[in-house]
C-alpha cells in the first residue's frame, strides 16, 4: 500500500489529514450509538426501511449464504438479510464498538444470535482471508471510509466467485430544484433532529455534508467496475436520494 502520510480528506465539509478520519468517525458513531436506530427513522420519516427491503429485493438472499455486512453497525441489514435467506450466516463488521454492543443487543432479542458475528475492524483492510464469503453488504457506511476505493477492492478480495456486492449509500438527485431542496430540509432538519433526540447536532451536520461530498452514481459505479466487480448496475431509490449499486465477482 501506498504511503498516504500527509494526505488529506473530506471530513463533512472539514479537510483532515487521513490518518485522522478513521478515529474521527469512530468517536462520531460511539457518540450516537444508543440512538442511532431511533435517529434513522426520524432522519428519513422511516423509508430507509423500504430502501433496506428494495435492496433485500434486489440482493434476493439464498439459503445458506455467508454475508459479511462492512459497516454493519447495529445489525439492521444482517438481520434482514439471515430472515430472507431463511438460513445462514452473517459477520457484522464496524469499526465502532459500541454500535456492536447494540447490535448483539438486538440479536439476542430476535433469537438470532447463533447466526451472527460481530467483528471490530477496518473497511479498507479486512480482517479476513480470500473468497470468504458469498454476499457483502455495505449501508450508509462507505461514504464514512477514508478512502472508499480501498474499501471497495477489500470487497472483492474477500468475495468468493460469483459472490455479490451490494452498496447502499446516500447518493445526489438529478434535478437541481430537487436537489436543492433536499438540501434546504438537510442542512436545517437533521442537526435539529439530532439535537432533540440524540443530544448531538454535530454528529449529525457531518452527516448531512458528508453525503454532499460523496460521488455521484455513475463516478461511484466507476469504482465498483475499477474494483474488479462485473455487471455493475446502480438502481436509483427517491429518485436519487438514495442509491443501490450491484456487482459481481465473476
Amino acid at each position: 500500500m501506498s504511503d498516504t502520510s500527509g494526505k488529506t480528506t473530506h471530513f463533512g465539509a472539514r479537510t483532515v489529514l487521513e490518518s485522522e478520519k478513521a478515529g474521527k468517525v469512530k468517536d462520531l458513531f460511539s457518540d450516537v450509538a444508543r440512538k442511532y436506530d431511533v435517529m434513522n427513522d426520524a432522519m428519513s420519516l422511516g423509508i430507509h426501511r423500504l430502501w433496506k427491503d428494495a435492496m433485500m429485493d434486489w440482493l434476493a438472499p439464498r439459503r445458506g449464504q455467508r454475508l459479511l455486512d462492512v459497516a454493519g453497525g447495529t445489525g439492521d441489514i444482517s438481520f434482514r438479510f439471515l430472515k430472507r435467506a431463511g438460513s445462514g450466516h452473517a459477520t457484522v463488521l464496524d469499526l465502532t464498538e459500541p454500535m456492536l454492543v447494540e447490535g448483539r443487543k438486538r440479536a439476542e432479542a430476535q433469537d438470532l444470535a447463533e447466526s451472527l458475528d460481530w467483528v471490530v475492524g477496518d473497511a479498507m483492510a479486512l480482517p479476513f482471508p480470500d473468497d470468504s464469503f458469498d454476499v457483502y453488504t455495505i449501508s450508509f457506511g462507505i461514504r464514512n471510509v477514508t478512502r472508499p476505493q480501498e474499501a471497495l477492492n477489500e470487497a472483492f478480495r474477500v468475495l468468493r466467485p460469483g459472490g455479490r456486492l451490494m452498496v447502499l449509500e446516500f447518493s445526489q438527485l438529478p434535478n437541481p430544484a430537487m436537489q436543492k431542496a433536499y438540501d434546504l430540509y438537510s442542512f436545517n432538519i437533521i442537526p435539529r433532529l439530532g439535537q432533540a433526540i440524540a443530544n448531538d447536532r454535530d454528529s449529525y451536520q457531518y452527516l448531512v455534508e458528508s453525503i454532499r461530498n460523496f460521488p455521484d452514481q455513475e463516478t461511484f459505479l466507476g469504482m465498483v467496475r475499477a474494483a474488479g466487480f462485473e455487471q455493475a448496475r446502480y438502481r436509483n431509490l427517491s429518485m436519487g436520494i438514495a442509491a443501490l449499486h450491484s456487482g459481481w465477482k465473476l
